[in-house]
């Protein structure tokens, strides 16, 4: 009995042995067959030989030996270590392979998300050039006196559709970045009071465009700088405040209020209550309100249009900043949008929430201005624009072009330089870089303001780095433009006198 066990336990491990060396036999295969390991796969064919031999000699004991317990164990053992291993060295591998194939894929993503990053930037720039044609010729346009009445109203709704269309672009190309976590949030320092300040105005007149009655209410309207993300905030409650217009119809109403409300460690929640007595929403429907291309009525009949993108990038946005927005809503009866976003209030006192420096008509009444442009529309946008203001202007279709005219000009010849980012030969980052590192009194001292249609966060980011005093981005808003270059000629010519 004890000789029959003694033997079952040889040949199982025999039959063990031989299951091992095709085991490995495969796993040494499976090697060979990717290119990565194939120059290290001839070592697996050792373990082969040596498993090989200890089946030979496993088949000669059961054949010709006479084996006791002991060493019927010792091999049955020996062909289950084996086994153990070849599964230990399989599950090693295929962890190495998944871990490979993980990293391959991120470094997949990765690339996917800059190319489009990339494709995005190119994107957002090819777009906004020509909508900054359309709506400057526009501009330049409205600011004839001797424009007919017909012809300025004509104009006046071309200008609106070409901003609702830059809308539309902004808000599809926004998308698709906080889609791929490329959208950052600013964190600089901004007054609270102006900014709000802005956004009134701005909505005042769309409601006075409408018929509709605006009515601003801000609490604790003390001056109060903070840190945060000025153009994403303005951008955000312009969003909603257009919105509460666009469901609104004459006789109604649209109210915005402002309040503060104290928290911990000199912080503050801005809380902003946009409400409007328009057409309002289903309560079925308000769980999708910030869903992005979601729309309450989409039949081809509805009289207010929309793409459902500006609600989806406003809440982006809003949590982005550490905030929160909320709906309250009723058919017939007009809709309130609550968002609240935490501020760290860098100072704050009595007063006016921002005081322009210097008089901007008389900084540019006379100054000499340098355009760096490729394209030639956009610059003669620009230098017709800066002419009706009384000021001069050069132009320079690259940053090589401009950065020679900086250097062969006499010192403090020009008032400012407006600089474009994206151009052939060299770039208006590199070309602002070269101008401030040239040996002369002014270099660091002539105002250089980005003027493209580069218009990202990162953008305005690399802009500043570089050593631009500002950025504005196409299509700029021509008050908006001369309220900025009048500012830093007003504020150079105060630190370092006029123009000789």
């Amino acid at each position: 009995m004890l000789d029959w066990i003694n033997y079952a336990l040889v040949y199982v491990g025999v039959a063990v042995m031989v299951y091992n060396i095709y085991g490995f036999i495969r796993y040494a295969r499976y090697v060979q067959g990717r290119k990565a390991w194939r120059t290290s796969s001839t070592i697996l064919y050792i373990p082969i030989a040596l498993v090989i031999l200890f089946l030979l000699g496993y088949l000669a004991v059961g054949l010709f030996g006479q084996p006791d317990l002991v060493i019927a164990c010792i091999l049955f053992g020996g062909s289950i270590f084996v086994a153990f291993m070849h599964q230990y060295l399989s599950s090693i591998t295929h962890r190495i392979v998944e871990n490979e194939r993980l990293e391959s894929e991120l470094m997949a993503a990765e690339k996917s998300n800059e190319a489009k990053a990339g494709f995005l930037a190119s994107m957002n720039h090819e777009m906004h050039t020509p909508l900054n044609v359309i709506m400057g010729m526009n501009d330049l346009a409205l600011k004839n006196p001797a424009l007919p009445p017909e012809v300025a109203e004509q104009l006046e709704k071309s200008n609106l559709s070409a901003k609702h269309l830059l809308g539309l672009i902004d808000n599809a190309l926004d998308l698709n970045r906080i889609e791929a976590g490329m959208l950052a949030i600013a964190n600089e320092e901004f007054s609270l009071a102006g900014a709000l300040d802005q956004v009134n105005a701005i909505a005042h007149a769309s409601c006075a465009a409408k018929g509709l009655t605006y009515e601003p209410n801000a609490v604790q309207r003390k001056h109060c700088r903070v840190m945060g993300d000025e153009t994403n905030l303005k951008r955000v409650l312009l969003s909603i405040l257009d919105n509460a217009v666009k469901y609104t119809d004459a006789p109604g109403n649209v109210t915005f209020a402002a309040e503060r409300v104290p928290a911990e460690d000199g912080t503050f929640l801005a809380r902003f209550v946009v409400s409007d007595t328009g057409i309002g929403m289903d309560e079925e429907f308000i769980p999708r309100v910030f869903q992005a291309f979601s729309q309450e009525d989409a039949s081809p009949t509805t009289q207010y249009g929309g793409s459902g993108m500006s609600l989806a990038v406003a809440k982006s946005l809003i949590e982005l900043m550490g905030g929160t927005i909320e709906v309250k809503s009723k058919k017939g009866q007009g809709t309130t949008f609550t968002v609240t976003v935490p501020f760290a209030c860098v100072a704050e006192h009595d007063a006016p929430a921002e005081q322009p420096e210097g008089n901007t008509a008389e900084a540019l009444d006379g100054a000499r201005i340098l355009i760096v442009e490729d394209t030639p529309e956009n610059a003669e946008i620009v230098a017709d624009l800066l002419e009706l203001e009384g000021a001069e202007s050069e132009h320079a279709e690259n940053g090589q072009v401009a950065l020679d005219m900086v250097a062969a000009s006499p010192e403090r010849y020009y008032d400012a330089i407006l600089m474009d980012l994206r151009m052939p030969v060299m770039d208006g980052l590199e070309a602002t870089r070269r101008i401030r590192a040239l040996e002369r009194a002014d270099a660091k001292a002539v105002p250089i303001i980005a003027l493209t249609a580069n218009a990202l966060e990162e953008d305005k980011k690399n802009s500043l780095e570089a050593g631009m005093d500002a950025h504005l981005a196409k299509p700029t808003d021509s008050d908006l433009l001369y309220q900025t270059v009048g500012t830093f000629i007003a504020r150079a010519r105060d630190e370092h006198g006029a123009r000789a």
